[in-house]
């Protein structure tokens, strides 16, 4: 069932048609398979030395799917379709294989973002990333910028990682949360953390830093109750020394940065969970045609058939959405954070609701583990709280309008 519908639109370039024939057969041979395979272990078997994992890895980077976009000499209108597309492929495939490959890149990001050859030599690209941004103290309300949601009379704690200037380096200590995508398995990070520049400014800032060094522990990988394929975990810092230009975004630029690096995130989970929201639909349709009660398939009946048409209204509007918002943001010099809030909401939302009303229609055989819907309805629910929960981020959306 070709819920993409590739054949419906006619403006579809030929770049466009390659790209989605690529990561429809790597979410299809690769993805699926090993995340239904990763999904059964514990979370130290998963990223264990013979893991399938790193296969999965391996195979990626030989695609090109994850080149950056700076490099490209398509239209902008091209490369957010492109994102669009094989975002939406790689979440059908798996959702926990398609957030960790995406945030590996973080670091070689920031580090190209700086223009500083010494950075873009030391984290190159295929280094295995994370973004740690999430403490054990500060989680959502990391991007509460202005202040908006803080309770009347109440103040901001401590952060829990903080950043030192000391003459020519900085001096970095303090924890990252168990949440950490790729936390415990990651060679360099794109570091959010508070920073202190000697100067009496105390404020936020972006460190691209290994996690190889002296310096640097890490906790043991979280037991999670979906997207178990993704690797997280804790990140501690000791007295991490690192060059001064590891500073990528100092205080004065940080909330732009962010507000930046929000919207690709927020933008990316709404690609990724269309195509979450789209696998479900499309097991619940299958299943319908060949489950047979009453002595007919349970597609032939009308409550059957009412269910899945409102799944499928919620797949299409969410997609929609999240086309629009990734080619608005694309093309503006300055994004709209609070549109990348609504297609990540949105098609989180979609993704669980279509997740569970397929579960519905599976029945008693939903709630197997050998089943692939009950897999993907947890990994659904947990993307309506990671990279932020969605009713605090609907309110720093709103703070925007």
């Amino acid at each position: 069932m070709a819920m993409l519908a590739l054949d419906l639109d006619p403006e579809y370039t030929d770049a466009e048609r390659a790209s989605w024939e690529t990561a429809h057969r790597f979410a299809r041979d690769v993805l699926r398979p090993s995340g239904e395979k990763l999904d059964k272990l514990a979370a130290s078997d998963v990223i264990a030395r013979e893991s399938i994992l790193w296969d999965v890895f391996r195979k990626y980077r030989g695609l090109g799917l994850g080149m950056f976009e700076e490099d490209s000499q398509l239209s902008l209108h091209e490369q957010a379709s492109i994102r669009c597309i094989v975002g939406e492929e790689m979440g059908w495939g798996d959702t926990g294989l398609a957030i960790s490959l995406g945030v590996a890149n973080f670091p070689t990001m920031f580090a190209r973002m700086s223009n500083n050859p010494a950075l873009i030599e030391r984290f190159p690209v295929g280094t295995l990333g994370c973004w740690a941004i999430t403490e054990p103290d500060h989680g959502s309300d990391l991007i509460n910028f202005d202040g908006t949601l803080n309770h009347p009379g109440g103040h901001a704690r401590r952060p829990n990682c903080l950043a030192r200037r000391d003459g020519n380096q900085f001096v970095i200590s303090g924890q990252k949360s168990a949440w950490v995508s790729n936390g415990t398995i990651a060679e360099a990070a794109a570091l959010f953390c508070s920073v202190d520049m000697g100067d009496g400014r105390l404020g936020g800032g972006v460190f691209v830093v290994p996690l190889n060094e002296d310096g640097v522990k890490k906790g043991k990988p979280t037991d999670k109750i979906g997207q178990r394929a993704l690797n997280q975990g804790e990140i501690f810092f000791d007295g991490l020394k690192v060059p001064a230009d590891s500073l990528v975004v100092p205080p004065e630029g940080y909330r732009a940065a962010a507000d930046r690096v929000l919207c690709l995130a927020n933008g990316g989970m709404g690609t990724t969970f269309v195509g979450c929201a789209r696998a479900a639909l499309e097991l619940a349709i299958d299943y319908a045609k060949t489950r047979v009660q009453g002595d007919v398939p349970i597609f032939m009946h009308q409550s059957v058939k009412s269910r899945l048409f409102k799944m499928y209204q919620k797949v299409e509007a969410a997609r929609a959405l999240n086309q629009r918002v990734v080619r608005i943001n694309m093309t503006r010099e300055v994004p709209l954070l609070e549109m990348a809030i609504a297609s990540k909401v949105t098609s989180t939302q979609a993704a669980f609701d279509v997740a569970s009303d397929a579960l519905q229609v599976f029945g008693g055989a939903g709630i197997s583990r050998d089943c692939p819907i009950e897999k993907i309805f947890r990994d659904a629910r947990i993307s309506m709280i990671e990279d932020g929960c969605n009713e605090v981020l609907g309110m720093v959306a709103a703070a925007r309008f």
